[in-house]
């Protein structure tokens, strides 16, 4: 294992020409596995799912003037199996850029600044319940150019520009400020505010806050949303909570889509991780979709995440 990992840091390595000795690199990702009980509105059926498990490479080297180049090559894996033929392993987050006092640029494959605003708000992320499964706006999008700056009293700043890329295309703008500290070591809470113009055919405004109270971990985020066009409006709220007795952590969620012109949606989750060691954890979830316009959609499981 130890020298298959050398081989792919070196690779990744000549193909950025950085030097071995001045080139911090790391190799990590993510195995998420549930076996679970999936009903699509058609009916149930047992099933073992691959919840974006992934491996990437990320790091960095010093240059001159305070200067640091920075880079990720991330990909995702199904370990399920079930991919279609060649689409195993496919892309994420994946750009090189330059940090300094400025703040820091990245170019590449990356997640849209609104899509990074909602921190750790959605404790259902990957899953089933993922707040994408009803709302818009979790963009990761390719040619993208993001610029974030310094935190400056707890404060960032932080623009994604999306290129055209063709002709016929339009460029894009995903905008976001933030304060505090996603994980809520370093303050007692976070808050953001993002839009997305014309970003994957839709303008976009969300706000998210999450904090603690008496050992809840507690957070909010509200969405309005509309294509391009001005059809398909739309506002949602989701509320998640969460609380941790010793190596349990037991959590909630709610998430609704209330449309102009068509039918509300809604959804709601319940679950419960039990930490088997730092990176470890065994996780068992309950997901229900109220779809007014279709079938409900109902999610039974239990997983496996191991994180290196």
């Amino acid at each position: 294992m130890k020298l298959s990992k050398s081989a792919l840091t070196l690779a990744i390595l000549s193909t950025l020409s950085l030097s071995t000795l001045a080139a911090n690199v790391d190799i990590y990702g993510k195995a998420n596995l549930s076996v679970q009980s999936s009903d699509d509105g058609q009916g149930s059926y047992s099933e073992i799912k691959s919840n974006a498990s992934r491996i990437g490479f990320k790091g960095n080297h010093e240059l001159d003037n305070d200067l640091v180049v920075i880079f990720k090559a991330e990909y995702q894996v199904d370990l399920d199996g079930d991919s279609d033929k060649g689409k195993s392993i496919t892309d994420r987050n994946q750009y090189v850029g330059l940090r300094g006092g400025f703040g820091e640029v990245l170019v590449g494959i990356n997640d849209t600044v609104l899509k990074q605003s909602q921190g750790k708000v959605d404790l259902f992320n990957d899953l089933n319940a993922d707040i994408k499964k009803i709302w818009k706006g979790d963009n990761r999008l390719s040619d993208t150019l993001t610029y974030k700056s310094p935190k400056m009293s707890g404060f960032q700043l932080g623009v994604t520009y999306v290129a055209e890329d063709s002709i016929d295309g339009e460029d894009a703008y995903s905008v976001a400020a933030t304060f505090g500290d996603t994980k809520l070591k370093k303050s007692k809470f976070f808050a953001s505010i993002a839009m997305d113009s014309e970003v994957a055919g839709y303008d976009i405004t969300r706000a998210t806050l999450q904090t603690k109270v008496a050992g809840f971990t507690v957070g909010f985020i509200a969405q309005t949303q509309e294509k391009i066009d001005g059809s398909a409006e739309m506002d949602g709220y989701m509320a998640s909570i969460k609380y941790s007795v010793n190596k349990i952590t037991f959590k909630g969620q709610y998430q609704m889509a209330d449309f102009k012109n068509s039918a509300d949606k809604a959804g709601i989750s319940v679950g419960a991780d039990y930490k088997l060691g730092k990176n470890t954890k065994l996780y068992s979830f309950y997901t229900n979709f109220d779809l007014k316009d279709s079938a409900d959609k109902e999610y039974l499981g239990i997983g496996l995440e191991y994180k290196f």
